[in-house]
């Protein structure tokens, strides 16, 4: 293996566009040097931003596959239903818009690499097929049973830890040691010192050239800001900022300049926004609605109460009210309260009454309550024990089922409901003793 020399690393950093010389950049590098002739599966770990997708370009461009094709993929890119047939093709037919046959990426790289980006993203399914590719080379496409051949090197990259995942049943141990053979970490930008200026000052230059205007200067307390921030998007990021000062600014920026920059892009990483409490107090707006929902609470339980107490009469001289709709319509005027709040009684007395179309004319031959019935009625159930909505139900089912001798057809005829609510909620309120004739 011949030996990687400080030239070596320099005129490749060169070729590809990175900027630094941190020691673990350099490090990278060279690694990536190093195995790039021996044709092994390779993991390149590091955070978004990091540059990481220039290491399988550096791996490919300098082993015995340089030749041949070379395939990025962003797994995280795919949609999870069609990353198998994706990497690994499938056949006419095999799923609904599949018109024609399909290659996949390993069949169109055979003899080249393959970079697959965001491989934590992969499905279990797709880990299964990818273990196979790496262990024998062989690959089915989706609705196939052919096996198929291919040779292709393997160059994956993650910001992920995918030994927790692996712990967590998300990825599969197996195909872990398989793809990470040979491990590359990037440093972070917040990892790289002096590296920080190098790449301010490329951003800046790139673009004025771009822009044919004057290039941004940074003095030291500039400098000193952009060193000590965290940068959680890395180079990224920090050519984000440089843009944007480059568009607005002019002449040397001073690091208060930066400063301000940084804090309108409302970072959080070493200049946290402090926020006056004074202006956002909300004791007395979360009081005032507490209050309102209280006083909500306990007006729909007396509206509960009495159109319950109304359904129970109108059920004893015959009407056919049906129990489901009592229900829809308390949502109905609850969402009334909610709206109007009314505080005068007599006004939702009335607005329940003409809800329900009960006044003194009659339906089916049966008289109507008017509306100083149910408001009575509601008065003397606050003064005795309140009943729920279900004890309520269950009462005017057994009533029926003893008017009816327990036949299941003319009590659910009576009720309003079918047989099989009926029989449900007998099971439910355990009346089966009853219930003893269909």
């Amino acid at each position: 293996m011949a030996k990687i020399t400080d030239k070596d690393i320099r005129t490749v950093m060169q070729r590809y566009g990175i900027i630094g010389s941190a020691p673990a950049l350099i490090n990278a590098v060279k690694r990536a040097l190093i195995i790039a002739p021996i044709d092994i599966s390779v993991l390149i770990n590091g955070e978004n931003g990091t540059g990481k997708e220039f290491f399988p370009k550096i791996i490919h461009d300098n082993s015995p596959r340089k030749h041949k094709k070379y395939i990025a993929v962003n797994c995280g890119a795919i949609p999870a239903g069609t990353i198998s047939s994706e990497l690994f093709g499938h056949e006419k037919g095999s799923f609904t818009n599949a018109e024609k046959e399909h290659a996949g990426y390993f069949e169109v790289a055979n003899n080249g690499t393959i970079f697959l980006d965001e491989v934590a993203d992969l499905t279990l399914d797709a880990q299964a097929r990818l273990l196979r590719v790496l262990e024998s080379g062989e690959y089915l496409r989706v609705g196939s049973s052919e096996v198929r051949k291919t040779n292709v090197r393997v160059v994956a990259a993650t910001n992920k830890d995918l030994l927790q995942m692996v712990n967590e049943g998300k990825f599969r141990e197996d195909l872990f040691y398989r793809i990470a053979a040979i491990r590359i970490e990037v440093p972070p930008l917040r990892e790289r010192g002096e590296d920080i200026k190098m790449l301010a000052t490329k951003f800046s230059y790139d673009y004025a050239e771009q822009h044919n205007r004057p290039p941004l200067m940074f003095d030291e307390s500039a400098y000193r800001q952009l060193m000590s921030f965290r940068w959680s998007g890395n180079v990224r990021e920090l050519q984000s900022l440089v843009r944007e000062m480059s568009s607005f600014e002019s002449g040397i920026v001073t690091g208060d300049v930066v400063k301000k920059y940084l804090n309108q892009k409302n970072h959080s990483g070493n200049l946290p926004v402090v926020y006056d409490k004074a202006q956002h107090d909300y004791t007395q707006e979360r009081e005032l609605i507490f209050k309102l929902i209280m006083q909500m609470q306990s007006e729909l339980k007396e509206l509960k109460d009495a159109l319950a107490n109304a359904n129970i009469a109108a059920k004893q001289q015959g009407s056919k009210l049906h129990l489901s709709s009592n229900i829809n319509d308390l949502q109905r005027q609850s969402s009334q309260l909610a709206s109007t709040h009314q505080n005068d009684d007599d006004m939702v007395w009335q607005n329940v009454a003409e809800d329900y179309d009960i006044d003194n004319t009659t339906r089916g031959q049966q008289p109507r309550h008017s509306f100083s019935d149910i408001k009575a009625t509601a008065i003397d159930v606050e003064e005795d024990k309140i009943k729920t909505l279900e004890d309520t139900e269950r009462e005017v089912i057994i009533n029926a089922i003893e008017r009816n001798h327990g036949r299941r057809r003319q009590t659910a005829e009576e009720l309003g409901i079918s047989e099989r609510t009926l029989y449900r909620k007998i099971k439910e309120y355990g009346l089966e003793y009853r219930n003893n004739r269909k």
